[in-house]
């Protein structure tokens, strides 16, 4: 056995003699992710991308514009051929447009590891080539990445330097979860968790949770929690009928308010008329409960959380803006287990205690061009080539982009609206993806080179806040002709003339060597290597969210223009947006229907990645991923358990599999995110994903004009029993026949 890791985990596995894959994981990790049972479709599955291929339009007309894309055949193609192809098409981009019209999309989730990082190596790889446009933030928290500097001055020390799970346990009384504690998120951080700490915590804590969301089992079944079963996107309205029940009875600390914040009477004069009556029917909850829990708030030491999960919605900077205002409300920001917190439950490295250190990692280089998108923003860029847009005070334009590069990223799961998405993607000249699989976008794509996994390769190791860095041992031979992205892109360097700056002169195993040197002198690289890993020196155990600021506001101040936590912000007042006003307000929903659909994470995989595996697999229904329902709303569309439905909106609409389930309120269902997209061409009924992907549901619309960021968690939709035939899921079988002989030289 071979020791690597994943962004789920760390493990050893090797390859029997039947040629299965053996995984056993960490010796160290209490609590390993359930997601290892996927990796074995890492390796041989027939999804697997074998050879270079060219989508046969391109190939034979060449670069353009072409609405065959996601439909038209694959041709297999050598690898010098391609090469040579690809290599000339950036130039001709570079040169007759501009950088700035090469689109450089990769969202970093392909690998662990650190060298092998897909982002990372494109982005070093274009860099060198005289730049690109980008994308900025993530979908995962690019609307509170925009907001969080204009509040409380930081967004790393927010997400990245939360109050630790052993603080809480030892101080905090009351946890006041919007969004709940989910523990199926915390098994994942990018990079990797070795040691999986936090399900540990959460069965452990003492206090009570009041767990607000409209699923109940978005805390563990072992936690004392309480639910307030609330309407999806009306947390905001609960948030401020709590800060006017605090008001009204005179239990804000007007001290705390004074001395550490900015704005709070102009936010305190809108509360007039959110009383609890006005929020109840809004959220559901009654008024009577929103009067006990805002008592029981200020009577205890309070931890107010709200989950990624909730800023990605429209306006979804207000819960968490209205969040922090509340706990400022209580005073106990900077108390040990009081407070604001978000993101527990949404990754694994939030509220952890291991180290905080910069790890070994590959340079990107500098890029030229200044030109970016949100990374939400990827469609309109396509789409709308020349027109502005608003985003955090500026107003910017999208360049026209002719090239669409994509490594190690598939926003065929990430992005919204994906029969929108296909329209974009009809725009560009070229698009050219990396993959080690047949996955949405590489089928959308004109070249699709093939990738190795990093079961297939060796690297380096180790997640955010993570407590080893691994030695990622190859554990396979590459698939087919699949090769590293290095090698890749160094076969282009090469050719483009850049071959010096990309690669230094150095191999993978020789950058690996480069890195760790450069990162720590003992134990040596062959030391390391042979070992597996080393364990990395323990990080804080206790540590609580502007503690520093707290004690002393002057000597600490934050980074905002204050200095002080801004409840309201003149800059963002400035801004003068709409949908993102001075401070926390109430703006409802603006699409509605006759079911709130939540589109969270799933629990058997890692966003889209491996969905062809054993655990993924065995979650669907029917062979389509399934959707939950609440008994009495599957009753009156006569849908039970095991039928396949047809989720349904103005958008689109997909086949799921249903499951009855009294956790969830009435008027809700959930649909996991990532089954691979597998639109049915020509439908007779319109556009439908064969296979459950609720993307083709969400609205491709920003958050606000503050943020741009992603607001595809919710979306209006209808269920009904699906009685026609039901067409074949193709999405897991490759498009190309199974072939005996090499591909021949293609003729230009």
């Amino acid at each position: 056995m071979k020791p690597t890791t994943s962004h789920w985990g760390a493990f050893s596995a090797e390859v029997d003699a039947e040629g299965r894959l053996r995984v056993e994981p960490h010796p160290a990790d209490p609590a390993p992710s359930p997601l290892l049972g996927n990796l074995g479709a890492a390796l041989d599955h027939p999804t697997r991308v074998a050879r270079p291929a060219v989508r046969r339009g391109w190939l034979e007309n060449g670069p353009g514009p072409d609405d065959r894309r996601g439909r038209d055949e694959f041709v297999e193609v050598p690898w010098d051929d391609v090469l040579d192809r690809l290599a000339a098409e950036l130039d001709r981009v570079r040169t007759g447009h501009g950088n700035q019209a090469i689109f450089g999309g990769s969202y970093g989730w392909a690998s662990a590891g650190r060298f092998h990082h897909a982002q990372s190596q494109l982005h070093r790889f274009l860099n060198t080539i005289g730049g690109f446009t980008a994308s900025r933030n993530s979908y995962s928290n690019g609307t509170s990445s925009v907001l969080l500097p204009h509040v409380v001055g930081d967004t790393h020390a927010v997400l990245r330097q939360a109050s630790t799970w052993p603080t809480i346990a030892e101080h905090t009384e009351l946890i006041v979860a919007f969004g709940g504690v989910p523990e199926k998120n915390v098994f994942v951080t990018p990079g990797g968790v070795t040691v999986h700490g936090t399900p540990g915590h959460l069965t452990r804590f003492g206090g009570r949770v009041a767990l607000i969301s409209p699923l109940r089992d978005d805390v563990p079944s072992t936690v004392d929690a309480r639910w307030y079963p609330i309407r999806p996107a009306t947390d905001t309205a609960l948030m401020l009928a709590l800060a006017h029940t605090l008001v009204a009875e005179g239990l804000h600390d007007r001290g705390f308010l004074d001395r550490y914040c900015v704005g709070y009477p102009e936010f305190e004069r809108s509360l007039l008329d959110k009383d609890p009556e006005w929020a109840a029917g809004i959220t559901g909850i009654p008024a009577a409960d929103i009067v006990a829990l805002a008592r029981e708030m200020a009577a205890h030491r309070t931890l107010v959380t709200v989950t990624w999960s909730l800023q990605r919605t429209e306006f979804g900077e207000q819960p968490v803006w209205a969040g922090i205002a509340l706990a400022a409300m209580l005073g106990q920001i900077g108390l040990p287990g009081g407070g604001f917190g978000h993101g527990y439950g949404s990754m694994g490295d939030v509220g952890d205690t291991g180290p905080e250190l910069r790890i070994p990692h590959l340079p990107q280089g500098v890029n030229p061009v200044g030109e970016f998108i949100p990374v939400a923003r990827i469609a309109d860029l396509l789409l709308h080539p020349g027109e502005s847009y608003d985003y955090d005070g500026e107003v910017r334009r999208y360049p026209d982009t002719r090239l669409v590069y994509w490594a190690g990223g598939n926003p065929f799961h990430h992005h919204q609206d994906l029969n929108r998405l296909r329209r974009a993607f009809t725009r560009p000249d070229t698009v050219v993806v990396h993959e080690p699989h047949w996955t949405a976008t590489a089928r959308h794509a004109d070249i699709v080179l093939p990738a190795t996994t990093a079961l297939e390769r060796e690297d380096l190791g180790s997640g955010r806040r993570d407590t080893h860095v691994v030695a990622m041992h190859r554990i396979a031979s590459p698939a087919g002709e699949a090769r590293d992205d290095y090698a890749i892109f160094a076969a282009l360097a090469a050719r483009l003339g850049v071959s010096g700056a990309f690669t230094e002169g150095r191999s993978a195993r020789q950058w690996l060597e480069h890195l760790y040197r450069g990162w720590r002198s003992e134990p040596a690289f062959d030391e390391f290597w042979a070992a597996g890993g080393l364990r990395l020196p323990p990080g804080r155990e206790h540590h609580t969210l502007f503690a520093d600021f707290r004690a002393d506001p002057d000597a600490h101040p934050l980074k905002t223009p204050s200095g002080r936590i801004e409840i309201t912000s003149a800059t963002v007042a400035g801004f003068g947006y709409p949908d993102c006003p001075g401070h926390p307000v109430w703006l409802a929903p603006t699409e509605t229907g006759p079911l709130r659909l939540i589109a969270n994470q799933p629990h058997t995989r890692l966003h889209s990645q491996l969905d062809a595996g054993d655990t993924s697999r065995a979650g669907k229904v029917a062979g389509r991923e399934r959707i939950r329902l609440n008994p009495a709303d599957a009753a009156a569309r006569g849908i039970t358990t095991g039928d396949v439905v047809r989720v349904f909106n103005n958008r689109g609409a997909c086949l799921a599999g249903a499951v009855l389930d009294d956790a969830l309120r009435p008027g809700v269902a959930q649909l996991p995110t990532g089954a691979w997209f597998d639109p049915v061409e020509d439908h007779a009924g319109g556009p439908l994903c064969a296979h459950g992907n609720p993307n083709v549901l969400t609205a491709d619309i920003p958050s606000s004009r503050l943020s741009q960021g992603c607001a595809g968690q919710h979306a209006a939709v209808d269920v009904e029993r699906f009685d026609g035939p039901l067409p074949e899921v193709r999405a897991l079988r490759s498009p190309i026949p199974p072939q005996v002989d090499r591909p021949a030289t293609v003729p230009r």
